[in-house]
């Protein structure tokens, strides 16, 4: 069945929130749930993924793009690919490294899946549910890819939250530039929404972790407020700029 397309489009904003708002905010309301709460890994997964499934059928059901409901799967996805990398990583004992390579070999099927589905990578151009239900199941493994790589980076690499922010911004900013050279723009959004993963991680970590651990103290409930506080006003934002493509609709 066709249907409208239920996606933002990939602006500068888009950016914005995805690595500021719903990427940090994950890390850092995963590890409330799982850390600070002590609810536990296994269980928080378990909860977070029955919250991302929730959120996806009700974004599967509706017809149009409604911004509220694509950021809060967003970031459901978010909570949900910290605490199941946490638990395959630290519970199950695979650690960072393997627990990466898991996780980026489950997603290089899904892209598997995807190229012999013969649907286009192009999310801009995804108007059927099939098309939607596999890019939602790459979002999800990319983001628990990306905290795996972004506990990966700031731990056993060396680097530390601010090294890893830092490593990880300079890649992304090299990646507009390769536009020019021929790349293909679908396979550039691919891998910068994976690196903004570890991005998001090693920033949420930077937020919410101790002072005397490389990080600016604000614990994981303070920094949960203040990014979760910053999502709601892009969304504001965003809703506000569709109301005259909404008017648009009705009227039509």
């Amino acid at each position: 069945m066709v249907i409208m397309t239920k996606l933002p489009s990939i602006t500068a904003v888009f950016w914005i929130m995805k690595i500021v708002a719903a990427t940090t905010l994950g890390e850092t309301a995963g590890d409330l749930l799982a850390q600070t709460l002590q609810v536990g890994y296994l269980a928080s997964s378990v909860i977070l993924v029955g919250l991302f499934v929730a959120s996806l059928v009700t974004q599967l059901a509706v017809d149009t793009f409604h911004p509220a409901l694509y950021w809060t799967v967003i970031l459901a996805t978010s909570t949900a690919g910290t605490t199941m990398s946490d638990f395959l990583n630290r519970t199950a004992g695979l650690g960072y490294a393997r627990g990466a390579l898991v996780l980026l070999t489950a997603l290089a099927a899904v892209f598997l899946l995807w190229k012999f589905s013969g649907r286009s990578f192009d999310v801009q151009t995804i108007r059927t549910f099939r098309g939607e239900l596999l890019y939602w199941a790459a979002i999800l493994l990319s983001t628990t890819l990306g905290t795996s790589l972004g506990d990966f980076l700031a731990d056993d690499s060396g680097l530390g939250f601010g090294g890893t922010a830092l490593t990880i911004s300079g890649i992304l900013v090299v990646l507009p530039a390769m536009r020019k050279t021929g790349v293909s723009g679908t396979l550039l959004f691919w891998i910068a929404f994976v690196l903004t993963r570890p991005l998001g991680a090693a920033a949420g970590d930077f937020v919410s972790k101790p002072v005397v651990a490389g990080g600016m103290g604000y614990g994981t409930i303070g920094a949960s407020l203040l990014l979760g506080s910053t999502l709601v006003v892009f969304v504001g934002y965003t809703s506000w700029q569709r109301r005259p493509a909404r008017v648009a609709e009705a009227a039509g």
